[in-house]
């Protein structure tokens, strides 16, 4: 089972997601209300999935966020927030957030949210994922000093991640190239160790910034 933790400063909202991902098979093995104690938690009990709340009353989503991807087995983490302001969101996928689901998400789309970020996709609530697109398009702008020596990628490795820049999951990259799921996987999985990036976002970013995510 994948485990999971949930960081939520109300009792309520965090005892209903605990609840809904122990019925769908999770292993919710913490779910605490403080910051510092999220990050001090996770140390512990090693969760592969944290599911955040960005309002916490001790430090911010980010920071929690920061502090997670410092640790030794950093988990991959979705924040799940009232919020959907820009910066909220660009604050979070910077901080190393997998990805952003707003709360008026429904009990379906969330289980599927965790899901496919335990698989290692980034997932976004619908409109936000174009945000964020938007975001590393702007810095792919600003000067890159490594343009040059960077490594070749196969043609597939190309079509692969060309389908990653556009937003689908890796099954969905499965179905169009007609591949199987851990094939694409393991695509993703090469072209990450070659370009020396750590997850899918940066590979999102790279990819935009070769122009990959243009029909």
């Amino acid at each position: 089972m994948v485990r999971v933790m949930v960081v939520d400063d109300h009792p309520m909202w965090r005892d209903g997601v605990a609840r809904d991902l122990a019925e769908a098979g999770y292993d919710v093995v913490a779910a605490v209300g403080e910051g510092r104690q999220a990050v001090r938690v996770a140390g512990a009990v090693r969760p592969e999935v944290v599911v955040l709340d960005l309002q916490l009353p001790d430090l911010s989503g980010a920071e929690v966020a920061r502090g997670l991807q410092a640790l030794e087995a950093p988990p991959r983490v979705l924040v799940l927030s009232a919020s959907a302001e820009q910066d909220d969101v660009l604050e979070a996928v910077k901080a190393g957030a997998s990805g952003y689901l707003v709360k008026s998400a429904s009990r379906e789309e969330f289980l599927d949210a965790v899901r496919r970020t335990a698989e290692g996709d980034a997932v976004f609530t619908p409109g936000l994922a174009g945000l964020v697109l938007g975001e590393y398009r702007r810095l792919a702008a600003q000067p890159d000093k490594e343009e040059d020596g960077r490594p070749r990628l196969t043609d597939r490795e190309t079509e692969v991640l060309r389908l990653v820049a556009k937003g689908l999951s890796y099954r969905q990259v499965a179905d169009r190239l007609v591949l199987s799921h851990r094939t694409v996987q393991n695509h993703v999985q090469n072209t990450l160790n070659k370009l020396q990036l750590h997850n899918r976002v940066e590979l999102v970013r790279y990819a935009i910034e070769q122009g990959l995510d243009e029909d």
